[in-house]
């Protein structure tokens, strides 16, 4: 078992760092959906999702700009 680990020693290392590097990444993006932000970084316009994204802002500001 110990010469196992220690001939797989770095594939075991880099394996840890590219997991804690990906799990990183789905916290920000799940901190950042938390918070409203967009996860594409361009502006909604054109976007043919746009509706489905961000329904309960465009809802609000309907409403404000009816009232």
């Amino acid at each position: 078992m110990l010469q196992w680990l220690s001939s797989n020693l770095a594939t075991i290392l880099i394996c840890l760092a590219l997991i804690a590097i990906v799990a990183a990444i789905i916290t920000g993006m799940v901190r950042d959906k938390k918070k409203g932000k967009s996860s594409c970084g361009c502006g909604c316009e054109n976007c043919a999702m746009s509706a489905a994204c961000h329904a309960a802002k465009q809802g609000s500001i309907t409403k404000k700009k009816n009232a």
